[in-house]
């Protein structure tokens, strides 16, 4: 007889699944090798931005786009990637993603302008939908609430080696070799993911059932998203934000989201399933993660700049500068999981880590281009600290919330919503702080414009590339123009950070209202096998409908295997 998940749990060493933490580990490698690989190849280029969209001639909108390309194509995928999951093998699913993403950073590594970057950051953004949606998905297959908490430690720290390895690897490499050289240094990595995911990772089966994709949800969802944030990346640049086109792109907007709605009311399988967000803890948590993807990536996108055009570090130095955010992700990310894990608490950790989120981003809106770094540090610091509190475990606690079917979809709903106020963030952000450097540049024409004239015939080529709104390589400037320069991009960059830091209210807000939801001991697997058996037993007849449906089963598999007559009496079976 088959051993039951509780008996699993009575012996020493084993988890809820019944697995040693050996066996876990073994199964987490490829995954964790995985999402390695994703974030290495996404953040190695960090630092390397402004260096990049400088020698490919791009300006701010074209920063900002190269990285809001990425997260647009993430956002888009990760709910449909996190359907695919609840429908198809998902080991596949991961080599698939994993496959994509690799692929298309390496043809980045031979781009020649901007669009050719941006087009293949849309590809990379396609896998990392699925790395980003799969991860949590499978996570959820093996490994159960109480217990993921130390595990989604282990993710947290993970992702801080990546986002902290990746910046200064990809630095090193831009100063010493060729900023294309960092689109390639993945490449190893991920082969080394794909061999370990399939030799180590072992899935439950998932049980056969006719598969219905929702092609229109896909199709409405995908253009009303990237209506909207295209059209706040360019009004203001390439037309008025009230004008002709933007009535267009907006409306246009609003019908296909309208659109996407009434098809997810009426299809089958929904590629976000409205009726989700009768479910408390989902809605909360979707607003929460709105303001955390716009605390995680605004911040991580333009620290680089306020370190390179602010402060004048070259990439190997910026990399090196934005490790106390990422310390404080590492460090207390894997303490609070760890936490969890033990008490079995959460509520606590994630109110004061969104607090810290708030206090975060509003010091970092204070600072100026000659702040003191230990302070910068500080601020960086709280501001890491408070998202390795709350990111990760918005996850944990909405797998917790739902029923095992719904699992795959609210993951992927969660990281939908993430990347969207990431991708929202960055194009909104951006878009401010090119209008603001612009003003600040404006107000001070005469001193840079005298600055430059001292300068002769080396000024002419960087007032032309001024006038462009070309990106400047700071750390190379003459200092009498760099002052100005750093001056004016800490200031933008100090800006933005004071826009958004009262979007963290919604994060401490919509976790206060949380339920204070215990925390699980069952995997997914073995809550369907809970709510199968509890089906039944509230069944008075589903015990006499099974015997009867055994009963059937085996007469006719009894009649198949016995020798058919055939002579004049019997005629002969067909």
């Amino acid at each position: 007889m088959s051993q039951t998940p509780t008996a699993a749990k009575t012996e020493p060493g084993l988890s809820s699944t019944g697995m040693t933490h050996r066996q876990v580990m073994q199964s987490l490698t490829g995954l964790l090798m995985g999402m390695f690989v994703s974030i290495l190849a996404g953040t190695v280029v960090s630092t390397s931005l402004p260096v990049i969209v400088s020698d490919l001639n791009g300006d701010q909108t074209s920063y900002t786009w190269v990285v809001t390309a990425t997260l647009l194509a993430t956002t888009v995928s990760t709910p449909i990637w996190g359907k695919l999951a609840d429908l198809a093998n998902r080991k596949l699913l991961l080599q698939l993603s994993l496959l994509i993403f690799v692929i298309a950073s390496a043809i980045a590594g031979f781009s020649q302008d901007t669009s050719m970057l941006i087009t293949m950051r849309v590809f990379q953004g396609l896998g990392a939908g699925g790395l980003t949606a799969l991860t949590q998905i499978v996570m959820a297959d093996i490994i159960s609430p109480r217990e993921r908490g130390k595990y989604m430690g282990l993710f947290g720290a993970v992702m801080a080696l990546g986002t902290v390895g990746g910046p200064l690897i990809g630095g090193f490499i831009t100063d010493a070799i060729n900023w294309r050289w960092n689109f390639f240094i993945a490449l190893p990595f991920a082969a080394l993911a794909i061999f370990l995911i399939q030799k180590t990772l072992h899935l439950p089966a998932l049980s056969k059932r006719k598969v219905s994709i929702d092609y229109a949800g896909i199709v409405l969802l995908s253009a009303g998203v990237s209506a909207l944030l295209i059209w706040v990346s360019l009004a203001g640049n390439d037309f008025q934000w009230i004008s002709a086109t933007s009535a267009w792109m907006v409306g246009g907007a609003i019908v296909a989201l309208i659109g996407f709605v009434i098809v997810e009311f009426k299809v089958s399988e929904p590629i976000i399933p409205l009726s989700m967000f009768k479910n408390r803890t989902f809605t909360l948590s979707v607003i929460a993660s709105i303001s955390v993807g716009v605390s995680m990536f605004g911040t991580s996108v333009f620290l680089a700049q306020y370190m390179q055009l602010a402060r004048g570090a070259n990439a190997t130095q910026s990399g090196l500068m934005t490790i106390p955010m990422m310390a404080g992700l590492l460090i207390i990310s894997t303490i609070a999981g760890a936490l969890i894990s033990k008490f079995g608490k959460w509520k606590a950790i994630m109110v004061t880590g969104s607090v810290l989120q708030l206090t975060g981003l509003y010091l970092l809106g204070t600072i100026h281009y000659d702040t003191n770094f230990v302070l910068v540090s500080t601020y960086m610091f709280l501001l890491g600290a408070g998202l390795g509190m709350v990111m990760q475990n918005l996850v944990l606690i909405v797998q917790n919330a739902v029923t095992p079917a719904e699992i795959g979809v609210a993951s992927s709903g969660i990281a939908f919503f993430r990347s969207l106020g990431g991708t929202i963030g960055v194009s909104v952000l951006g878009a401010l702080m090119a209008t603001k450097i612009a003003d600040i540049l404006g107000s001070r024409s005469a001193e840079l414009g005298a600055a430059i004239a001292a300068l002769g015939e080396q000024g002419k080529d960087l007032a032309a590339s001024l006038a462009a709104g070309n990106i400047p390589a700071v750390h190379g400037l003459p200092d009498s123009v760099r002052t100005i320069i750093e001056s004016s991009y800490g200031d933008a960059v100090a800006h933005i950070f004071m826009v958004a830091a009262p979007l963290s209210l919604l994060t401490i807000l919509a976790v206060v209202f949380m339920p204070n939801l215990e925390l699980g001991t069952q995997t997914r697997h073995e809550r369907e096998q809970t709510d199968a058996a509890a089906a039944a037993a509230s069944d008075p007849d589903a015990e006499l409908h099974a015997a009867e449906t055994n009963l059937v089963q085996v007469s006719e598999a009894a009649l198949a295997a016995t020798p058919h007559l055939d002579d004049k009496n019997t005629p002969a079976r067909s």
